[in-house]
């Protein structure tokens, strides 16, 4: 195939993208603060973005960042176990570690990549072991958990969300020898609903297996100081293996891995997403670190988006609308259809508020929504205003 034939046929499947109201585009939008942007002229609500805390802006963070790059410059300029592996690296994972309750953990330039050197971990120790294993994964585990497991090429099974009942009978169907590592969410991404902490707490005392948690959305929303839904619910006894993103409540990027001191060392010297990747730059990690103070020390940001997700939760519950259980920042409007999804996106921003449409296959097909979030730093009165939108949004469908 020449390239001017393959650029025919990748022209031939947008266009089949575009047809069935799957296609993507990025659009420039300039953050102004927090929680407005400005997109075509136009100054919107951002009700889209994972900034739980309002983070991205608080002035200790940005302080942070431009001392760091006044240091050690923009970059790290080399993987971590050649030449990128600074103090202020050492300094961040000592306080991500302090602050999760583990022993220690590594930084990664992605929670994708994060997600992927955990899970390389535990295979390659297996292998290398000469021990089986196998992946048990709650069917609405992020894209980047399903793509790590499949990567190692490592036998896998899913069970229904949070269905407990049918872990247990994959857990009994295991080989006593085989390494069982079961991978969940805490706060699922898509729906804002939590994982039965405590039901995979209460089966690993009969069913021993390695839990593996993903707490990209549950970090900085919940727990003391941010910690994470396990630390609040009292149970990071029951986590082995804890990973978080610094891009949502953490208001920066990349992404971290919690553990045990000889996981995290077989992830340095096992994990290819590890090994081959240029580390964060110190910038980065030195936000991460004032980000964590900034959220000990203003627990009010944690407890207020947690009173508006409440509220708007109950208020659109009172209008009809199915909502799952909880009171994450993430709110979840099915409408069912591509379209509908995007023509609601669209009325929105006419209104002055950005919420995007999520569609397959990011969702099952069949359950197109807005994905609305919620951060701490929207006023009483924009939350009123997108409530009375879905509110209308809702009587017109």
């Amino acid at each position: 195939m020449t390239s001017s034939q393959w650029d025919d046929a990748a022209r031939e499947v947008l266009t089949s993208l575009h047809h069935a109201h799957l296609h993507r585009s990025r659009r420039v939008i300039t953050p102004v603060d927090p929680v407005h942007v400005d997109w075509n002229g136009r100054r919107l609500v951002n009700f889209a973005s994972n900034n739980y805390l309002g983070l991205t802006h608080h002035p200790r963070v940005v302080e942070a960042v431009e001392q760091a790059a006044r240091e050690f410059g923009a970059g790290s300029g080399a993987a971590p176990i050649m030449t990128g592996y600074t103090p202020t690296h050492g300094f961040a994972e000592q306080r991500i570690a302090q602050w999760k309750g583990s022993q220690t953990s590594v930084l990664l330039p992605s929670g994708y990549q994060a997600n992927h050197a955990a899970v390389q971990a535990f295979a390659a120790v297996a292998e290398k072991g000469s021990r089986p294993i196998r992946f048990l994964l709650d069917k609405l585990c992020h894209a980047s958990l399903i793509d790590a497991v499949r990567g190692t090429q490592k036998p896998f099974r899913v069970f229904p969300h949070n269905g407990l009942q049918k872990l247990q009978r994959l857990l009994d169907e295991a080989d006593e020898n085989e390494i069982q590592v079961v991978v969940s969410e805490s706060i699922f991404s898509m729906d804002g609903d939590a994982a039965d902490l405590a039901g995979l707490a209460k089966l690993k005392e009969s069913h021993p297996f390695v839990l593996m948690l993903d707490e990209a959305h549950g970090t900085g929303a919940y727990g003391p100081g941010g910690s994470g839904l396990a630390a609040e619910l009292g149970l990071r006894s029951a986590v082995d293996v804890t990973v978080l993103t610094l891009s949502k409540s953490i208001g920066c990027g990349g992404g971290a891995v919690c553990g045990s001191t000889a996981f995290c060392e077989s992830l340095v010297n096992l994990a290819r997403a590890y090994i081959y990747s240029t580390s964060v730059p110190p910038m980065i990690a030195a936000a991460a670190t004032a980000a964590i103070d900034v959220m000990e020390r203003e627990p009010e940001r944690q407890q207020r988006v947690r009173r508006l997700a409440s509220r708007v939760r109950a208020d659109l519950r009172s209008a009809g609308l199915d909502l799952p259980l909880g009171d994450s920042p993430i709110i979840p409007i099915l409408l069912g259809s591509e379209s509908a999804a995007l023509q609601a996106a669209d009325e929105l921003a006419d209104q002055g508020m950005l919420s995007l449409a999520v569609r397959p296959p990011t969702v099952p097909r069949g359950t197109s929504r807005l994905r609305v979030t919620l951060s701490s730093q929207h006023s009483d009165e924009e939350v009123q205003q997108l409530t009375h939108a879905l509110r209308r949004l809702r009587d017109s469908t």
